[in-house]
């Protein structure tokens, strides 16, 4: 709950801190001589930006089970599934955590945690991911699940990428309108000149917010990888776990879901815009001395 109601401040705070920027340059009242409302524009985009994240993060657990088909259980199914139920009990007594709910899904080997509150979330494991790993290895990604779950990993990325839509938004109609009324001097209402620079900032800044969100992404794997060492006593099983996986063919998660899987899905655009670190690189961090 704290961390959500961090979210919404930071919403808040991103709008009074680009009100203020934009007023100690003076350039509130210039583009309000152009025609700009710098404010309610602000305000639009904030609740665009960080409205679509935050609602997203809200029903992330019910679209996960739908998107994936993820069957909740209960360990009264059987031993494997009473195992995977005790296990993240016993890791999120752990962690400090209330436990998740445990599921199940079909596909190749992977697994993913959401979920909008640490005490209320989802951990579930493909049928693949248990079929190709020991018992030990299948706690090791429970574990970096946990840690997921233990370090608020899922609003943390919210709150992020509702900061970086609203800029996006805001900075885009921004440009567009400056590029309509100052460079091609239009004076009728927002003409052609501004809805084509709106699109293509908007693609050109949501490239550049992708990159950091990824880069996010990438350092809360290192230190999920890092939770699931603490929580075990011992980094060798997450290093075994990620060996196997770097062996194996990920099993491809829904686009909205690919950065909170212990292994990215296949198609990655590259190092910038990929949403977890190489496996070589993720074992060498648990293996470092500290």
């Amino acid at each position: 709950m704290k961390r959500v109601f961090l979210l919404i401040a930071t919403n808040f705070a991103v709008m009074i801190l680009l009100s203020i920027v934009i007023s100690v340059l003076g350039l509130d009242k210039a583009l309000a001589q152009q025609g700009f409302q710098v404010f309610p524009t602000l305000v639009m985009a904030s609740i665009f930006g960080f409205g679509g994240a935050f609602i997203s993060l809200l029903i992330s657990k019910p679209i996960a089970k739908w998107s994936t088909g993820a069957q909740v259980i209960d360990g009264s199914e059987g031993t494997t599934q009473y195992w995977l139920v005790d296990t993240v009990k016993k890791l999120s007594e752990k962690a400090g955590i209330r436990m998740p709910e445990v599921a199940i899904y079909e596909g190749d080997p992977n697994a993913f945690a959401t979920g909008a509150f640490r005490n209320s979330a989802l951990v579930a494991v493909s049928s693949g991911l248990l079929q190709s790993m020991s018992r030990e290895e299948v706690e090791a990604v429970l574990g970096h699940e946990i840690g997921h779950v233990a370090n608020g990993d899922m609003v943390t990325l919210t709150l992020i990428q509702g900061v970086l839509n609203t800029f996006v938004i805001f900075l885009s109609r921004l440009i567009g309108y400056i590029v309509d009324r100052v460079i091609l001097k239009n004076d009728r209402g927002e003409g052609i000149g501004y809805f084509v620079t709106v699109i293509a900032s908007q693609i050109v800044l949501g490239l550049f917010a992708s990159m950091i969100v990824a880069w996010f992404s990438r350092q809360r794997e290192y230190r999920a990888d890092a939770a699931s060492a603490h929580l075990l006593g011992s980094p060798q099983p997450m290093v075994q776990a990620l060996a196997r996986l770097g062996g194996l063919h990920p099993g491809a998660l829904p686009q909205n879901m690919s950065a909170f899987g212990i292994s990215p899905s296949p198609g990655t655009w590259g190092a910038l815009f990929s949403t977890h670190p190489p496996v070589e690189q993720r074992i060498a961090a648990l293996q470092a001395p500290h």
